[in-house]
């Protein structure tokens, strides 16, 4: 890709720009914030009840809701890095960004999204030992351990984006970088240099397929013995039983997935750049709104004990 020169200087230090949606006519900016607004009440409010339920409820202090606290911790953490500034954009019009808030922002972004991907595996293992190798579950699945599992899932992934924030913070920008999306995307803000910008986005692309293609293997490797161990199971009712405490560690697994596809699907197809910002914006959004909805839904542990705490006399 051809090099431009940049106006930017170490007296003029970079701002970024961010565009939003670019075709987005203004007035419908504030029904855009609404939507946006209540998709995050919906994700605060969600992931607290369960989070708040897990604690309070004695019968589920066991590793599967303590991984659930985790996951639902990272869907309050991930949508926070992106959403507010959205709001902001389509409320004020407040569209600016400085070099380091940018770059913490790109950063956060991508190291909630890895914990995430990190802690679905954890979960999977997690149901493998509880179906595959009961009598050896409470040996395996010790507090230390799972607090083990879980913070190495969040320290690997908030190591492991730093090499490319790094390594794109010290490319060149104009005075004001011009970012076409709603948030400071790494392939956004790297599209935004005008060094360039092959290395980084081979780089990028090669770190999503290592926290996204790996942790999926992970958990079909995982499924595939849970199903094979199911399978041989001679009651239906204790197939059905055993499946059930998988159905929404599944579902959780299938949305998070389909959200990276539909990123991945809007970034290659020959798309206008609006598909590009909405398919990102989906996977920014989508699986922290449907967590709580189908854990509550579909786990009726979670949906009791948030029943006991919100209507007590029941």
């Amino acid at each position: 890709m051809e090099t431009t020169a940049c106006n930017g200087s170490e007296e003029s230090p970079t701002t970024f720009y961010l565009t939003g949606i670019p075709s987005l006519p203004t007035h419908l900016f504030l029904p855009t914030f609404f939507i946006f607004l209540l998709l995050y009440l919906l994700i605060l409010v969600g992931n607290a009840l369960i989070m708040v339920a897990v604690v309070a409820e004695p019968s589920l202090h066991k590793p599967m809701y303590f991984f659930l606290i985790n996951l639902s911790a990272l869907d309050i953490f991930f949508t926070t890095t992106t959403i507010p500034k959205m709001l902001s954009l389509f409320l004020f019009g407040d569209r600016f960004l400085s070099f380091p808030a940018c770059f913490l922002q790109m950063y956060l972004f991508h190291s909630f999204s890895c914990s995430e991907a990190f802690i679905l595996v954890v979960m999977a293992y997690d149901r493998y030992v509880a179906i595959c190798r009961p009598l050896h579950y409470p040996v395996h699945m010790t507090p230390q351990t799972n607090a083990a599992l879980a913070a190495n899932a969040w320290l690997t992934a908030l190591l492991l984006p730093i090499p490319a924030v790094v390594q794109t913070s010290q490319m060149a920008f104009d005075s004001i970088a011009y970012i076409y999306h709603c948030f400071c995307d790494h392939l956004a803000v790297v599209q935004a240099s005008c060094s360039d910008t092959s290395p980084q986005t081979l780089m990028g692309f090669c770190i999503a397929m290592v926290v996204s293609f790996l942790p999926l293997l992970l958990v079909l490797f995982s499924y595939a013995r849970i199903l094979a161990s199911v399978l041989r199971i001679n009651s239906r009712e204790g197939r059905a039983k055993a499946f059930s405490t998988c159905s929404s560690h599944l579902l959780v697994v299938g949305t998070y997935y389909s959200s990276i596809a539909i990123a991945y699907v809007a970034y290659r197809a020959d798309l206008p750049l609006d598909f590009h910002i909405m398919g990102n914006v989906v996977y920014a959004i989508l699986t922290p709104v449907l967590n709580p909805l189908i854990y509550t839904l579909r786990n009726k542990d979670v949906k009791a004990a948030i029943t006991k705490m919100t209507h007590p006399s029941r």
